[in-house]
């Protein structure tokens, strides 16, 4: 039986407790890794897409270290039966730049051989089982399983950096007044991103937003929408904008800053008067044409460095983009679309209204640069079907309707060959 020596003292021993105390935490990241199908030997695209987001992942993990990461696009193989996959990229993580210190350089693959439980395993294996201490599961040890080691060892030291903020929370009443609080120093940078009136604050970030064309502009016009039902069904009292067309634009042509939550700060009823010793604020940008998303996210570094620069705090900032998409726009006079437009006339009698949303459909920009064709967006739901919120639902009229649509739309298709 293996015992393991007394902790040793100093940097080391805080360093062994810290993985200690969270060793259910990394056993936890290990398993969603491993619940990823992320198969190399089997060419089909299912499991490619796996793989593909396996590497997501791992991209998403290291840039939450405060790492820079660049994915190498490796391009796509061609199968003996003529289909084509994408290779998944190579991903370059470093972290550091002082060149009076040692680099170290981790290799490690996130792919797997093939697995079935009917091959004879004796739990799913791809679902992480800990049986007397032993953690089953595909990739675990060859080589999710070192490569999060690594990334562990890497992501305490950052834990422990003694310029840092906490891990542990203070007594307002006993430390309140006499250091740089996390909480504040986020609020700070939080509201330092949009105004009251929805105009993001960070320079520089409407450059490259597509100029208004005095055709769009007539399109914002010729929209059927009624701003007071529109509020009404949305449950709002106010809204920022007092037209159509400015609230239109507001929604669809111009970017737009969300700030959507705060980890690490007490939110439970009632009063805990505790300064928290490290919070993770969260927000997005909505981009349109013709914004870049690495030069947006540089914009976004560099505002949030100054902002947090000139408040002279003791703690530290690390900011990293956990998913980022370039903004996709659909040429409306193409084929599909007149096509679609006249389905839609077909069976509700009346043209419909070409319109932009914010929803994050990645795969759209996707489809479109890998079989190099137009991607048309044809929805069925209403306003109010309450997507990714609680109570969804979808109108049986709107359900049985779209499908006459959809036939309406195959036949008109069919004319244009």
């Amino acid at each position: 039986m293996f015992s393991p020596p007394p902790p040793p003292p100093g940097l080391l021993g805080k360093i062994f407790q810290y993985i200690d105390v969270h060793q259910d935490e990394f056993v936890q990241t290990l398993k969603e890794w491993v619940a990823v199908e992320s198969d190399s030997v089997q060419p089909v695209p299912r499991l490619r897409q796996e793989l593909l987001r396996m590497m997501v992942l791992a991209e998403e993990r290291l840039r939450s270290l405060g790492a820079h990461v660049n994915a190498v696009n490796m391009g796509s193989q061609k199968l003996p039966d003529g289909q084509t996959l994408p290779i998944p990229p190579i991903i370059l993580a470093e972290l550091g730049n002082n060149p009076e210190k040692p680099t170290v350089c981790f290799y490690g693959h996130l792919d797997v051989q093939p697995a079935r439980q009917a091959d004879g395993w004796r739990t799913d294996p791809y679902t992480l089982t800990e049986v007397d201490g032993k953690l089953y599961g595909r990739g675990t040890t060859d080589n999710k399983g070192p490569v999060l080691a690594w990334i562990n060892a890497v992501s305490t030291f950052r834990a422990l950096d003694e310029v840092k903020c906490r891990d542990q929370d203070f007594h307002s009443g006993t430390f309140g007044g006499i250091l740089n609080e996390p909480m504040a120093d986020l609020v700070a940078l939080l509201g330092s991103l949009v105004d009251s009136s929805g105009r993001i604050l960070i320079p520089g970030i409407y450059d490259h937003v597509a100029p208004l064309t005095e055709e769009e502009r007539k399109m914002y016009e010729a929209i059927d929408l009624d701003l007071e039902e529109y509020r009404h069904s949305s449950q709002m009292q106010k809204f920022l904008f007092d037209t159509k067309e400015e609230l239109l634009m507001h929604l669809w042509r111009f970017p737009s800053l969300s700030i959507h939550g705060i980890e690490g700060a007490f939110d439970e009823p009632g009063a805990k008067t505790v300064i928290p010793g490290r919070v993770i604020g969260k927000f997005s940008i909505r981009l349109v044409p013709h914004m870049n998303m690495s030069v947006v996210e540089k914009q976004v570094k560099r505002h949030l460095e100054s902002t947090f620069s000139k408040r002279n705090s003791s703690n530290q900032m690390t900011i990293s983009m956990t998913l980022g998409l370039h903004p996709w726009i659909a040429n409306i006079r193409d084929n599909q679309y007149l096509a679609a437009k006249r389905a839609i006339k077909t069976v509700f009698g009346t043209e419909p209204d070409m319109i932009r949303d914010g929803s994050t459909i990645p795969i759209a920009q996707i489809f479109q640069a890998t079989i190099q064709k137009s991607v048309m967006m044809l929805p069925l739901g209403a306003v109010d079907d309450g997507e990714h919120s609680q109570n969804e639902k979808i109108n049986r009229w709107n359900y049985i309707e779209g499908s006459k649509v959809f036939a309406a739309f195959f036949l008109e298709v069919a004319k244009l060959h």
